[in-house]
């Protein structure tokens, strides 16, 4: 294989195939892309076994057609420290030979009829989704997602369409977050996809995808990507359990003066308690240094009784940062029960902190 490609291009396609490589054994052959050129088009592919990237380019030069791998990491060093000029990438023997004008690197080889090979598309159902609707709801539920939990359902989110309706969900056990979507399908079905595949799907997809999957795993293509993305097969928790079915007390709160008043506190203490009067909200810290923090906002509230609630602010912070509106609800029960904050279709259920 021989081809000549501007350093932009295969810079940028090796900055998006980094989180695909095995890192921690170079000796593995994940830890290579798969470069393969043939009359005037680049397939280069990364994948760690649970997630891979596949990326079309017709902006190379194919001067000698043939297919190679190199180690990911070491070629993008290697690309990024050139001049914005083109690149001639040539295998010669075992080694790959990065070349442009008095500079010369050779990388070493895997054969690359063993690199892996990628779940194909033509054999799976498609799931109809609106792509900027769904890129826009992952984002929302992407900080509820557990990290590391023994229980591997919760380290990602599910997609449970039914017939009239995708519920987005995601939990981390102290707070869950649900975006809804309005849907005409033929059939209802679960997939939970790994935290990890759900921030690269966001940093990959912009425009129109194709979704395809099966039992194991969930394939989008794009123009020029193609993502795949094995299941975390269990069981996830049945979130309409969690949602209460009717809040006692009610309202509408300003975004921007909620966000400044918590953030104040945030500067002592994570945790704060926030008292709702008849006419104000008064936000305090809880802080076990000795330390204080309090802050107000005049508000009027359908409370006659101060109502406390004690959180952690980042479950309430994560929420506001996603939403695009001025104004969001919350739903109040008992000071010790879950609660909910909303804005249009998106909400999240919040266990707040019992003092």
């Amino acid at each position: 294989m021989k081809i000549s490609i501007a350093k932009t291009v295969i810079e940028n396609i090796l900055i998006h195939s980094q989180a695909f490589l095995e890192k921690k054994d170079t000796s593995q052959i994940t830890s290579h892309i798969y470069l393969e050129s043939h009359t005037g088009k680049l397939l280069v592919k990364a994948t760690d076994y649970e997630i891979g990237l596949r990326v079309e380019t017709d902006q190379v030069e194919t001067l000698s057609p043939g297919s190679i791998t190199a180690n990911g990491k070491k070629l993008l060093d290697i690309i990024r420290i050139l001049k914005d000029d083109l690149v001639v990438l040539e295998s010669i023997g075992d080694m790959l030979h990065i070349q442009q004008k008095q500079s010369n690197f050779k990388l070493p080889t895997f054969n690359a009829n063993e690199f892996p090979e990628f779940p194909n598309e033509e054999t799976k159902p498609k799931i109809h989704l609106d792509s900027q609707k769904l890129i826009s709801s992952l984002k929302k539920i992407t900080p509820a997602i557990d990290n590391n939990n023994p229980k591997f359902e919760l380290n990602g989110a599910l997609i449970d369409i039914s017939t009239e309706m995708i519920s987005l969900v995601s939990t981390d056990t102290r707070r869950l977050a649900l975006v809804r979507i309005e849907n005409s399908s033929s059939e209802a079905l679960s997939l939970i996809i790994p935290k990890k595949a759900i921030i690269e799907i966001q940093k990959l997809f912009f425009n129109e995808i194709e979704i395809y999957y099966d039992n194991t795993h969930l394939l989008i293509k794009s123009d020029h990507y193609t993502f795949f993305t094995k299941l975390i097969n269990g069981k996830f928790p049945d979130y309409t359990r969690i949602i209460p079915k009717e809040t006692n007390y009610n309202m509408s709160l300003p975004k921007a003066l909620m966000i400044d008043a918590i953030k104040q506190i945030t500067t002592i203490s994570n945790d704060l308690k926030i008292t709702f009067s008849n006419s104000a909200i008064t936000f305090e810290s809880l802080s076990e240094d000795n330390i204080e923090a309090k802050t107000q906002i005049t508000f009027d509230t359908p409370f006659v009784d101060p109502f406390v609630l004690a959180i952690n602010s980042k479950y309430l912070l994560d929420f506001l940062s996603q939403i695009t509106t001025n104004e969001f609800s919350i739903g109040l029960n008992e000071a010790n029960l879950p609660f909910v904050v909303s804005s249009e279709n998106f909400k999240t259920i919040i266990m707040p902190i019992v003092i």
